[in-house]
């Protein structure tokens, strides 16, 4: 039943936002320019050194590309929660309280933004560039860690986006705290984790799960040693890390919300 009242909800955003198809499609395009933005100053880099952390730029795009699809799926899903703040602040949460739904289910789909789909397109189009520019062993197993990547690192990314997010239910001007992890998460993987050193390797890499939403996935596709000692096996257990935050994200949203008290308008 809840199911059904999700998707009308994303049924009648959607409606509203295609029926202005000319803003539709240049929000789109901005979003695609937006990604591909990030990939010109990866080639730039590129004219000063040969490699980055031990990897070519074709190997270092394969990386960015599961990357930047991963992101965007997440953004698509559950980018809503950076509006979290505002409904703390202005006390609306205690209507999605009221309503017999999961509140972080209304969140997701009170601003299911559509144009959202150009930075998904434009990253796919950067992934079947990178894979047909690589040397890859194909398999019917290298296919299937092709197609589960993205989805796996999407929910990666969507656990870091909520946990993060519940941080404003203690801080409520907490955005920009919260933005630093899942935004700075999303530049952290876009790069080989061997290019990092210190504690920012440990903390977003294996802490906050981003070396496993594209650098060990890649390397077991590129059929390539883990410069940091790693075991083979770390490039195929990306759904299972996908699982184990995703639990620890319902822990952390949950607890968040047991504790909310209002701060009213």
């Amino acid at each position: 039943m809840a199911d059904r009242t999700y998707l009308r909800l994303v049924g009648a955003r959607l409606r509203g936002q295609l029926a202005y198809r000319r803003s539709f499609l240049i929000q789109c395009l901005g979003q695609a320019v937006g990604q591909f933005a990030e990939l010109v100053l990866i080639l730039v880099m590129f004219t000063r050194v040969d490699a980055l952390g031990g990897f070519a730029v074709t190997e270092v795009l394969l990386v960015y590309s599961f990357a930047g699809l991963s992101f965007a799926l997440a953004d698509l899903f559950v980018g809503q929660i950076d509006e979290l703040p505002n409904h703390v602040r202005t006390g609306s949460f205690d209507t999605l309280l009221l309503r017999p739904l999961g509140t972080l289910g209304q969140i997701v789909v009170s601003e299911f933004q559509i144009r959202r789909v150009g930075r998904i397109l434009s990253a796919l189009g950067m992934l079947v560039f990178a894979l047909w520019h690589n040397d890859i062993a194909w398999s019917p197993a290298t296919v299937a860690l092709i197609t589960v990547t993205p989805a796996a690192g999407a929910v990666i990314f969507a656990s870091v986006w909520v946990a993060a997010g519940s941080v404003c239910f203690w801080l409520v001007e907490g955005r920009e705290l919260s933005a630093t992890v899942t935004y700075g998460n999303n530049a952290f993987t876009s790069y080989p984790v061997s290019a990092y050193s210190g504690w920012i390797r440990w903390f977003l890499g294996y802490v906050a799960g981003g070396a496993f939403v594209a650098y060990y996935p890649a390397l077991a596709l590129l059929d390539r040693a883990d410069p940091l000692g790693g075991p083979a096996f770390l490039g195929w257990i990306s759904p299972l890390v996908a699982l184990v935050a995703a639990s620890l994200a319902g822990l952390v949203w949950r607890f968040a919300v047991r504790h909310y008290r209002g701060t009213g308008s």
